[in-house]
C-alpha cells in the first residue's frame, strides 16, 4: 500500500461493494447464454477490455508491455482458463454452486504451497483445507450411482485459479497491474477466437448450448448485456483493488466471501434459484475455511482480483 495508515472500515465497504457488483453482473450471464456463445462472449468482451486498457494506459502514462512475456502468458493461461470454465458453468448450474467451487481456490493455494513450493503449513490451515473440501462435497453432492463430472467443473476452475494466483506471486514479480490485466483479458479473447473457429458441435437450443455454440446473434440486445457485464465486472474489480489498498490483505480477503451471499441473493431475485440447506451449509464451510486461511497466511490471495505488484 502507498501509506502506512489503513482504513479497515472503508476497505471492507469497498470490497463489499465490489462483490455486490460482481454478484449482480455474473447473474446477467443467462441473458447472454440463452442465445449467445461462450466463445463469442469472451472474444468480444476481451477485445473491449483490451481497448479500454490501452486507453487507460495512454491517459495515465502506463505500459501494457510485459517484462517477462512467457511468465505473464503462463499466468494468464491458468486464470483465463479458470474464468472460461466459471462462465461456462453459469449457464447450466446455479450460480451459488459455481461461486462456491471457485472459492475452493485458497484451499488449493495451500496445497500447492506445500506440495510444489515446499512451504510449511500448520495444523490449523490443514484443518481449514479439510473443512473446505468437505464443504465442496456438500455443495456438489456427487452421486456415485450417477456420477456427473460436470458437477466438478467449478472446483477445477478453483484449482486453475489457485495455480494462476501462485504464478502471480512467483513468476510475475514487478509486472504492472495493467500488464497482468491485459494478459488475462487478451488470453480470454484468444480462447474465445479459438472456440469460434474450432467448435463445431451441434448446439442445443437455449442455455445448454452456450459452450457448444460457435456464434450467436450479435444484435443490440446481446451487445447491451455483454457491455453491462463487462463494465460491471471492471467496476467490481476496481473496488476490490481499492479495498486492498486501504486495508490489510489478511483482513480484507475475508470480505470477499460475501460474493456467495450477493450471488445467491440476486440469483433468487432474478431467476428464482433457491439454495438448498445442505448446499448452504457447504458454502458456509468453504467461507469459514477460506477466512481461516486468509487470516493465518502472511500474503493471502484474493479471488477474482489478486493483489498484483505494481
Amino acid at each position: 500500500m502507498s501509506s502506512d495508515v489503513t482504513r479497515p472500515g472503508l476497505a471492507a465497504l469497498s470490497v463489499l461493494g465490489g462483490m455486490a457488483s460482481l454478484g449482480l453482473t455474473d447473474n446477467f450471464v443467462p441473458y447472454i447464454s440463452e442465445r449467445g456463445s461462450l466463445w463469442q462472449f469472451h472474444m468480444v468482451r476481451g477485445v473491449m477490455a483490451l481497448v479500454l486498457l490501452a486507453l487507460i494506459a495512454m491517459l495515465i502514462g502506463g505500459r501494457l508491455r510485459s517484462k517477462r512475456i512467457w511468465a505473464v502468458l503462463g499466468r494468464s493461461l491458468f486464470q483465463a482458463g479458470s474464468m472460461l470454465i466459471y462462465f461456462g458453468c453459469l449457464s447450466v448450474m446455479p450460480i451459488g454452486v459455481v461461486v462456491a467451487g471457485l472459492f475452493t481456490s485458497p484451499l488449493f493455494v495451500v496445497m500447492i504451497s506445500v506440495l510444489v513450493q515446499g512451504k510449511t503449513v500448520g495444523p490449523i490451515r490443514w484443518a481449514a483445507v479439510v473443512l473446505g473440501f468437505l464443504g465442496a462435497v456438500l455443495v456438489i453432492r456427487p452421486d456415485p450411482a450417477a456420477l456427473d463430472l460436470v458437477a466438478f467443473l467449478p472446483v477445477i476452475a478453483g484449482l486453475l485459479y489457485a495455480i494462476g494466483a501462485v504464478a502471480t506471486r512467483s513468476w510475475c514479480e514487478g509486472e504492472s497491474t495493467l500488464t497482468l490485466t491485459a494478459g488475462f483479458f487478451g488470453m480470454l479473447a484468444v480462447f474465445g477466437a479459438l472456440g469460434v473457429l474450432l467448435v463445431s458441435a451441434e448446439a442445443p437450443i437455449g442455455h445448454a448450448g452456450f459452450a457448444l455454440r460457435t456464434w450467436g446473434p450479435l444484435d443490440a440486445s446481446m451487445m447491451f448485456w455483454i457491455i453491462v457485464q463487462a463494465v460491471g465486472s471492471l467496476i467490481g474489480i476496481a473496488l476490490i483493488f481499492r479495498g486492498y489498498q486501504l486495508g490489510e490483505a489478511s483482513q480484507v480477503a475475508v470480505f470477499e466471501y460475501s460474493l456467495l451471499v450477493f450471488a445467491s441473493f440476486w440469483a433468487f431475485v432474478l431467476w428464482g434459484q433457491i439454495v438448498e440447506p445442505m448446499a448452504f451449509a457447504g458454502m458456509a464451510l468453504i467461507a469459514c475455511a477460506g477466512a481461516v486461511i486468509a487470516m493465518r497466511s502472511s500474503t493471502p490471495v484474493p479471488l477474482r482480483a489478486p493483489k498484483i505488484p505494481t
